[in-house]
């Protein structure tokens, strides 16, 4: 989930609790909070633990509240995974190491000791083009062996297969079909913020996943137009969502690239032409 900053650049906790309630009454069964798209690395900790109290009392009893606690810091990724731990939320969600480029002994035992800070259901963020560093397959054959490593978010595009122990969640919204034609479970995804009832039907009815997804897919296209954080931001924006803008570096989508996202919104019958 995008994380709603007010118009001083501020966490805005309303429109968090606004946008929580209206993603899980439209098709979104999990919430993760402080992921990627929610800025985590331009959000400071006491943020996070703002965003994952808010999940847990807004949401805890009818969705999956997934706290990113993940980073490049294994004793920081520990800290927060215990802390969320204690807030109530029901998985973390731990990167693959960004910038230091550790080796393999390194990644498992930054995965091994990430577990071992929670009694929770983890799931690894395999995302080699953020993070450099790619989970091999055999790797995360290695990973499954811990006991509460229990999925995958497979954000590589080439190679993905299903893993034995781990439940395999589509990374990007383009490959959400690809993933569970191979018996993956679901996905962690930018478009669902729009939507999710769609995304959601692409899981529950096989038969009509394809024909879903070319549907979908110009809505796809335009909310995963980089950076995918304003993107979606400028979308909930038009659609009377107060999701501001985000962080720098980030920077707010230009009016070309909204008045793309409102073309796209408005030909799947999303926004009204004015």
């Amino acid at each position: 989930m995008v994380t709603p900053f007010d118009e001083r650049g501020a966490l805005a906790d309303d429109e968090a609790a606004s946008l929580m309630r209206h993603l899980v009454a439209h098709g979104s069964d999990g919430l993760v909070l402080a992921g990627t798209t929610g800025e985590a690395s331009t959000l400071d900790d006491e943020e996070k633990l703002r965003l994952w109290r808010i999940g847990v009392s807004e949401c805890g009893d009818d969705a999956k509240v997934i706290a990113g606690t993940g980073s490049n810091d294994t004793a920081h990724t520990v800290r927060l995974t215990e802390l969320a731990t204690e807030l109530g939320v029901d998985a973390v969600l731990v990167v693959t190491p960004y910038y230091n480029k550790p080796n393999r002994r390194g990644l498992v035992a930054h995965f091994r000791a990430s577990a071992a800070a929670t009694d929770l259901p983890v799931v690894i963020y395999n995302i080699p083009s953020r993070s450099v560093v790619d989970l091999p397959n055999d790797l995360l054959r290695e990973l499954a062996d811990i006991p509460n490593v229990t999925a995958v978010k497979q954000a590589r595009t080439t190679d993905v297969e299903p893993i034995e122990g781990l439940d395999l969640l589509a990374g990007n919204d383009d490959m959400l079909a690809p993933v569970l034609d191979m018996g993956g479970t679901g996905g962690i995804l930018v478009s669902s913020h729009v939507i999710g009832e769609e995304i959601g039907r692409m899981v529950a009815e096989p038969a009509r996943r394809h024909e879903i997804a070319a549907d979908i897919e110009a809505v796809v296209s335009a909310l995963n137009a980089p950076p995918p954080t304003a993107s979606v931001k400028a979308a909930l924006n038009l659609l009377g969502h107060r999701a501001g803008g985000p962080r720098l570096p980030l920077v707010p989508a230009s009016d070309e690239e909204v008045d793309a996202i409102r073309a796209a919104l408005e030909g799947h019958g999303l926004l009204t032409a004015v």
